[in-house]
């Protein structure tokens, strides 16, 4: 499953499902797809998810293991797949405007 995030200030993002839900759940959001966020609540959301992903930045370089082959493709950290929706919510909350969220399915 592929969630789509959307909102007028900002172009779509598409993320994997699991990786879209354990974002949602660290934004507050009890994870549904589909759904969406009021623009009065898009700040309070940015900054809870900003938190948790700063926490999970902190937790995971306590058990970063080193590769030990070069043959293994790279971990894409949860950090780096946020980025997208993180900028995505700064600029629904510029322009004050809601962020809607729905499966490719």
């Amino acid at each position: 499953m592929l969630v789509t995030f959307s909102c007028p200030a900002f172009a779509d993002i598409t993320l994997f499902g699991d990786v879209a839900i354990k974002l949602l759940k660290m934004m507050g959001h009890s994870g549904t797809v589909p759904s969406a966020l009021l623009a009065d609540d898009v700040p309070a959301v940015l900054a809870r998810l900003e938190a948790a992903i700063e926490a999970e930045k902190q937790s995971s370089k306590a058990t970063e293991v080193p590769a030990e082959d070069d043959d293994e493709e790279p971990v894409i950290s949860l950090t780096h797949r946020a980025l997208p929706l993180i900028e995505l919510l700064k600029a629904a909350a510029k322009d004050k405007c809601n962020v809607m969220w729905d499966s490719g399915t």
